[in-house]
């Protein structure tokens, strides 16, 4: 059985993955007339969209050795006041970009020379960070613990509610045309004359398109069809993660804090989400009694009075990391074929600036200077001298 995804001429995409990424991409290339299709061997927005926290951390995460992805995050950090915009007025759907940048807290002295020492690499680069005093910390949150170093600030980090961005982006996308196929797994992509001509779906059946794109996030290397060596080095990184209720009235956090062994994301209807540990354990689902003990131990040292908050939510979540932990954007190894994932903890932060370059990839031919250094080629053996 073959089936198409459309006829009237338009360029067909079917994409793998309808995570944020997927959904970002469909919208934009949908909003410019191609027939899309997104497929997703469960629910739309239900993978590492659903576990994140919504963070917009491009400047304080930014570490030696990876400035290309500083840019792009950079470039990505800059588009997503229109994005949010954008999408407001096109689904009605608030994502909640909030605005009141991060606080990355040093509760002992060596926490401050280490956050200190990275600030001088952080400066070259030109990032808007900041050492504040332990005062002026407290100033900002309150309830933190009754004995701090200080503190770095970092005005243009943001968040937004991943839980709310990934319907609002299937919406956009399903009202520019698109179609999201949930519970629908592909089991490999379909070659033809050396190019990607399709994709096969776990029934057999298989849909015809002009380009196919990979965004299957931590399940991206297990779609065949094509050679294991030349599939994207992408794998699963088990998170654990905990939800607190505050009152949102009266949230015992405002910014979103980091501190030594996590981060604290208050949410505008009362949560605080408190995460999140970093395993490398496949696609292990367990919440276990060490990682919960980790994150609530590590954020009651931060702000004490988090032990008054209740429980509301634990979950795992799966990153989907690259060997280098930078994503993987652009052509695929074969024609027709295209690589959007590997985005590991940047997922929800790169979603802009991965729906724009891929869309122009696949329409207009055009790979934007952001991307180029993520390709999948920078992953090829190097061949032993003759």
């Amino acid at each position: 059985m073959t089936g198409r995804l459309s006829h009237n001429g338009k360029q067909k995409v079917a994409i793998i993955g309808a995570g944020v990424v997927g959904l970002g991409i469909a919208w934009r290339l949908a909003a410019r007339g191609a027939a899309v299709e997104v497929f997703d061997r469960g629910f739309a927005g239900a993978g590492a969209s659903h576990a994140a926290a919504g963070m917009l951390a491009a400047c304080c995460e930014a570490e030696p050795g990876e400035e290309a992805l500083v840019a792009l995050g950079r470039d990505s950090q800059a588009r997503w006041p229109a994005f949010a915009a954008e999408l407001l007025d096109a689904t009605g759907i608030d994502v909640e970009l909030r605005t009141e940048g991060t606080i990355i807290v040093a509760l002992t002295a060596d926490d401050q020379a280490r956050l200190q020492h990275h600030l001088v690499f952080q400066h070259k680069l030109g990032l808007p960070l900041s050492w504040i005093t332990a005062a002026e910390t407290r100033r900002r949150e309150p309830h933190l613990a009754g004995k701090l170093a200080g503190a770095v600030w970092s005005p243009q980090d943001h968040q937004v509610e991943n839980r709310k961005l990934a319907p609002a982006l299937r919406k956009a996308a399903e009202q520019a045309g698109a179609i999201i196929r949930e519970h629908t797994p592909v089991k490999e992509i379909s070659l033809s004359g050396g190019r990607a001509d399709g994709i096969i779906l776990e029934d057999g059946s298989k849909i015809a398109a002009d380009a196919v794109v990979l965004a299957a996030g931590a399940w991206s290397r297990s779609i065949g069809g094509i050679a294991p060596e030349l599939r994207p080095p992408v794998r699963p990184i088990k998170g654990q993660m905990i939800a607190l209720r505050m009152d949102p009235a009266s949230p015992l956090i405002n910014h979103v804090v980091w501190a030594p062994g996590l981060y604290l994301v208050p949410r505008r209807d009362g949560r605080l989400i408190v995460g999140a540990t970093v395993e490398e354990k496949a696609f292990d689902t367990t919440l276990t009694a060490g990682g919960v003990l980790a994150l609530l131990d590590a954020a009651w040292r931060a702000v004490p009075s988090i032990e008054e908050l209740p429980i509301d939510e634990m979950w795992v979540g799966h990153r989907p990391g690259s060997r280098d932990d930078a994503p993987i954007l652009g052509p695929g190894p074969v024609p027709g074929l295209v690589y959007a994932t590997g985005h590991h903890r940047n997922g929800i932060l790169l979603a802009p600036v991965t729906a724009d370059a891929i869309a122009r990839l696949i329409l207009d031919g055009t790979v934007e200077p952001a991307i180029r250094p993520f390709g999948v080629e920078r992953f090829a053996p190097v061949r032993a001298a003759e």
